[in-house]
C-alpha cells in the first residue's frame, strides 16, 4: 500500500465506529460473529429502540405493577407487538400457564433437585453443557455468575420431573434461552413444562412423534399455500424434516437473529405451536423465488440456509408483522386436521 492509499491517522470506517459503539457482545451475552453487519444493526435498532420505548409505557400502563394479566384481544395485541424484556418473563410466565403450575406445585423444583439422580442422565445433560452456547460470556466457566451450574439443574429436574421425555439434544438450548431472559431457575424449568408438556407434546420423546409429524403438516401447508415450493421439493427428493426439522426442535434458536427469536416465542407462549408454522411458512413464501431456483438436494439446502439470514429477518418488528399476514389463514381447525393425517402417516411409515 502506498502512502497516500493509508487511512490517515485517527480515521475509523463508518463500520469500525459502528463497531465501537455497539459492542462484541448483544445484550444478552452472545459474542457477535466477524460477519455482523455493525452499520445495519444500528440502523434497525434505531428505529426499533423507539418502538421498543412506545411499547414499554404502554406495557407499564397496562400491567400497572400487577403480576397476574388476563388472556383477552388486547393482551394478544399487545403480545403480538412485542413484550418488553423488562416484562418478558412475567408475560411468558402468565401467558403460557406455567405461573398457574408453579404456583399449584409449591416446593416441586426443589424437591426433584434434592432427590436421588438418574447417574445417566446427569452424566449426558453434563456431556452438552460446554456445547451449550460456546458462543455465550454468561455459559463460559469464567463468568460469575457462570448459568451452566443453573441450565444443569433445569435440565436434570426437567428429566426427573417428566421421564417420557428425559433429556435430549436441543432441551439444553430451550433451557439456556429461557435462563437468559428470566434469570430464574424455578421460572425456566416451569416454562419447561409449559413448552415441552402443553405446548410442544411430543416434540421430545425418544420416537418424536410430534416434532415429525409437525414437519410433515408443514409440507402440507407448503403444498397448498406456496405448490411452486412443494414441486421444487419433490423434483428434488427433499424431504422437509432434512430443512426444517432445527426450525422445530431449537425453535429458532441459532436459525434466526436474537431478538427475532424472542419475538416469535412472546407468541409462541401466548398463541401455542401454529407460531411455528406461521414462521416458517413466511420464511418460505418470502423466498419463494429463491427456494424454486434450486436444481439439486444440495441447491435446496444451501439456499434454506440463506433464507434464515438478511435485512429481513433482522428487522423483527417488520418480520413479526409479516408472519400475521403472509401465510394467510391458518386456523387451529386445519392444524388439528392436517396433524391427525399426518401422524398416522408417521406411524406408518414407522411400523
Amino acid at each position: 500500500m502506498g502512502e497516500k492509499d493509508k487511512p490517515a491517522a485517527g480515521l475509523r470506517s463508518p463500520e469500525g465506529k459502528a463497531r465501537d459503539r455497539v459492542g462484541s457482545t448483544d445484550p444478552y451475552g452472545f459474542q457477535r460473529p466477524n460477519s455482523f453487519n455493525y452499520e445495519l444493526y444500528e440502523e434497525l435498532m434505531s428505529e426499533y429502540l423507539v418502538v421498543l420505548t412506545r411499547r414499554s409505557i404502554k406495557w407499564s400502563k397496562l400491567l400497572k405493577g400487577k403480576s397476574k394479566v388476563p388472556r383477552n384481544v388486547k393482551l394478544k395485541r399487545y403480545v403480538r407487538k412485542g413484550i418488553p424484556n423488562e416484562h418478558r418473563a412475567l408475560i411468558w410466565m402468565a401467558t403460557s400457564g406455567a405461573q398457574d403450575q408453579l404456583e399449584k406445585n409449591p416446593g416441586r423444583y426443589q424437591s426433584l433437585l434434592r432427590a436421588q439422580h438418574d447417574p445417566k442422565l446427569a452424566e449426558t445433560i453434563n456431556t452438552d453443557l460446554n456445547r451449550t452456547f460456546p458462543d455465550n460470556v454468561q455459559f463460559r466457566k469464567t463468568s460469575n455468575p457462570c448459568l451452566q451450574k443453573a441450565l444443569y439443574n433445569v435440565l436434570l429436574a426437567y428429566g426427573h420431573h417428566d421421564p417420557a421425555v428425559g433429556y435430549c439434544q436441543g432441551m439444553n438450548f430451550i433451557a439456556g434461552y429461557l435462563l437468559i431472559i428470566t434469570k430464574d431457575e424455578e421460572k425456566s424449568f416451569w416454562l419447561m413444562d409449559a413448552l415441552l408438556g402443553r405446548i410442544l407434546p411430543d416434540y421430545y420423546t425418544p420416537a418424536m412423534l410430534g416434532l415429525k409429524t409437525d414437519q410433515e403438516v408443514l409440507g402440507e401447508l407448503v403444498r397448498v399455500k406456496i405448490p411452486g415450493v412443494w414441486r421444487t421439493m419433490t423434483d428434488n427428493s427433499v424431504m422437509w424434516t432434512l430443512v426444517v426439522s432445527r426450525w422445530f426442535i431449537c425453535l429458532f434458536i441459532d436459525v434466526l437473529p436474537v431478538e427475532t427469536v424472542l419475538r416469535i416465542w412472546d407468541c409462541l407462549f401466548y398463541e401455542g405451536s401454529k407460531i411455528l408454522f406461521r414462521v416458517a411458512l413466511t420464511l418460505i413464501h418470502h423466498n419463494q423465488a429463491l427456494i424454486e431456483k434450486a436444481r439439486s438436494l444440495p441447491d435446496v439446502c444451501e439456499n434454506f440456509k440463506h433464507i434464515t439470514q438478511g435485512p429481513s429477518v433482522e428487522d423483527c418488528h417488520a418480520f413479526m408483522k409479516k408472519i400475521f399476514i403472509e401465510p394467510g389463514s391458518l386456523s387451529l381447525a386445519t392444524l388439528t386436521k392436517l396433524r391427525g393425517t399426518c401422524r398416522s402417516r408417521c406411524l406408518a411409515e414407522e411400523s
